[in-house]
Parts: C-alpha cells; sequence; structure tokens
C-alpha cells in the first residue's frame, strides 16, 4: 500500500553524475536549501569521475550529511540509480540530473503531484534551455511535432495521466517492487522503468504543469547523433518486451525511413517502375527546415525569456537558429532509425538479447 494520506513523506534526491565539476555543487546547494521540510539525504552514484566531482561531493558531505556519495562501477545511469535505490531510506525516490535546471518549488511540486494524484510517479514537462547555438536548435525542435513525436511529456501545459514523464518522483516502494531500472536499457531506462509500472496501474504515471524543470541538451552535432542512436538501440530493446501500441510513438521514426529505404532500393532495382524517389527524396530534405522556419518565427519574441541562459549579447541570429534546428529536425529521426536498425539486426540476425 503506497502511504498517499501522510504529510511531508521523507524523500530522497538521487543524482547519477559523471564529470559534472561545473554543474554539481549547483544542483546539490539547491536542493539542499529547498523549503520541504522532509529532504533526508541527497546521493550522487559518481561513475568514476576524473576532473573533481567526486571531491566536490566529499567536501559537500562534510557540510551536510544528508549528501552522501556512491561509487558506481557500471558506470551507466541506471546502475548508479538502482545503487541509491538499495542504500536510501526515503518514501519518495526523486529522480534528479546534472545537467537540469529546477524551479525552487520543484520538490514541494513532486511531492503535491504525487500525494494528489495517487500515481506512482510524477514528473513536469521537459522544458528545454540553451546556452549555445546548437543547443539553441535542439531546444526549438523540442517545439516541433516533429522533434517530439507529439510526446505529453513535451508540453508544457499538460496535466494528466501519461505513459513517461521526465526524470520522475516516485514512490520508493513501486520502485522497488519493479526491481527499478534496468541496467540493459542504458539510453531507454526512464521509458523501460515506466512502461513497468503501467503494467501495475494504467495511471501510474502523471505529469503536472506545476512541476518546473529545465533540460540543457547537447552541445555538438555529434554528441546528439549518438545520443539518439542509442536511444534507437534502447526503443528496439524496449519494443520486444512491451505492445506496440505502447511503443508505437518510438517504432516511427524507423518505420518512416525505412520505407523511404526501401523506396529508394526498388527504384534502383527497377528503374522503369518511374517511382518519384526525387520528389520525395526533395520533400525528405525541405520538410524539416520548413517546419524550422515555422517554429523559429513563432519564437522569435519568447525565445530570449522561454530558452536562452547566456548573455544577451550572445544570442545567436534568427539565421542560425532556423539552420541549427533544421539540423536537428533532419538528424534525430535519421539517428534513431539507424539505432533501432542495428539493435533489431543484433538481436534478429546475430542473436544477440542485450546491449
Amino acid at each position: 500500500m503506497i502511504p498517499t494520506n501522510i504529510d511531508n513523506p521523507t524523500l530522497t534526491v538521487a543524482i547519477p553524475a559523471y564529470n559534472e565539476v561545473a554543474n554539481i555543487e549547483r544542483i546539490v546547494r539547491e536542493f539542499l536549501s529547498t523549503a520541504y521540510p522532509n529532504l533526508i539525504d541527497v546521493f550522487v552514484a559518481d561513475g568514476g569521475s576524473t576532473d573533481g566531482t567526486q571531491d566536490i561531493i566529499k567536501n559537500l558531505a562534510l557540510e551536510d550529511a544528508r549528501v552522501k556519495l556512491l561509487h558506481n562501477p557500471l558506470k551507466v545511469q541506471s546502475a548508479g540509480l538502482n545503487l541509491i535505490l538499495q542504500e536510501c531510506t526515503g518514501d519518495i525516490f526523486l529522480r534528479a540530473d546534472a545537467h537540469s535546471d529546477y524551479a525552487p518549488d520543484y520538490i514541494e511540486r513532486c511531492v503535491e503531484a504525487l500525494l494528489e494524484s495517487n500515481a506512482l510517479n510524477v514528473g513536469g514537462a521537459q522544458r528545454f534551455a540553451a546556452k549555445t547555438p546548437f543547443q539553441a536548435g535542439i531546444a526549438l525542435s523540442s517545439k516541433s511535432i516533429l522533434g517530439s513525436g507529439g510526446a505529453k511529456y513535451r508540453d508544457s501545459n499538460y496535466n494528466g495521466y501519461v505513459d513517461t514523464v521526465y526524470l520522475g518522483c516516485f514512490w520508493k516502494k513501486a520502485l522497488a517492487e519493479v526491481s527499478g531500472y534496468s541496467t540493459e536499457a542504458t539510453a531507454n531506462e526512464d521509458a523501460e522503468l515506466n512502461q513497468k509500472l503501467l503494467k501495475k496501474d494504467q495511471n501510474a504515471i502523471y505529469i503536472s504543469s506545476k512541476i518546473r524543470v529545465w533540460y540543457y541538451p547537447r552541445k555538438t552535432w555529434k554528441s546528439l547523433y549518438i545520443q539518439y542512436f542509442k536511444y534507437g538501440r534502447g526503443r528496439y530493446l524496449t519494443s520486444i518486451k512491451y505492445s506496440v501500441k505502447s511503443q508505437i510513438r518510438g517504432i516511427l521514426p524507423f518505420l518512416v525511413i525505412s520505407s523511404i529505404t526501401l523506396l529508394l532500393l526498388i527504384d534502383l532495382l527497377f528503374p522503369r517502375l518511374g517511382l518519384p524517389i526525387e520528389i520525395l527524396f526533395i520533400l525528405g530534405l525541405s520538410l524539416p527546415f520548413l517546419e524550422s522556419l515555422r517554429v523559429t518565427i513563432k519564437l522569435r519574441t519568447s525565445f530570449e525569456s522561454e530558452i536562452w541562459r547566456d548573455d544577451k549579447d550572445k544570442i545567436p541570429s534568427f539565421l542560425s537558429r532556423w539552420f541549427l534546428c533544421g539540423i536537428v529536425l533532419l538528424t534525430m529521426p535519421v539517428a534513431h532509425s539507424l539505432g533501432y536498425a542495428y539493435q533489431l539486426i543484433r538481436h534478429r540476425i546475430f542473436r544477440v538479447s542485450g546491449w
């Protein structure tokens, strides 16, 4: 029985980290300064940082006994979160990230939503923030259905039950009952975990617009490509465990890209069919940049207040934002699809079941 009738349940903040010297002290101190009266510990599971992250945590622990450092030999986030789950004693397990900004009332709003919704996991929309031009392109792409896939956890105004949320605030008991995070789903651990919770209760996941958190995305094209390639791999591993219906949003990029690839092959093998491949190819390249233009124009007056987090004189130009958003909208589905295809081939042809 989840104790939804208690006031101010005890709470643990869980942060997996690796080489986060630029962010970790600020994040931990912000959580420690919360007005929530029953924060009992802030765990950091470190994956072997070499930049001084561990020293910072050790010094913070000397100042405040609630700060605790765990060593994560497997390095991946899911393993670190499971280590914290084993060690913590709070009624609530709040999963945090070192690449995000949190509203001052983040903990209070999470607890409020958890108590009022009777859900097992709650969270807020994944709002995007940027300090570099490429991050700005990613942040703008999140405002497009091509970039978000229509996911409700990307809608900052949505309130209600969903299939997944950004990060998450859980009843520890519910998390333990499903054995925590899967260490196989190294790039899709949150979605995979939420699928396990949904098997227990179809109203297990709730999103509240009052819970505000901002995510800083990847800074380079290469890191974004690798991220979405891994997402594709993780999505395939999740799709073979759960129903296709629950995974259709994650499978869609692979279906679209593979269909286009199939048409190209047919056109090469049977040119007499006269398929309009050139037109499809041009449309496929143009659509992301047309959508990018629409989004960039729509957010031209609110970009600074909603997304930009650096000096005003460093705001990227309209042309830069449009172009980079277009590149992102083109990259994400391609990288995701290739990752999905790679994992499918590993599983179906080479009989490799895991990561």
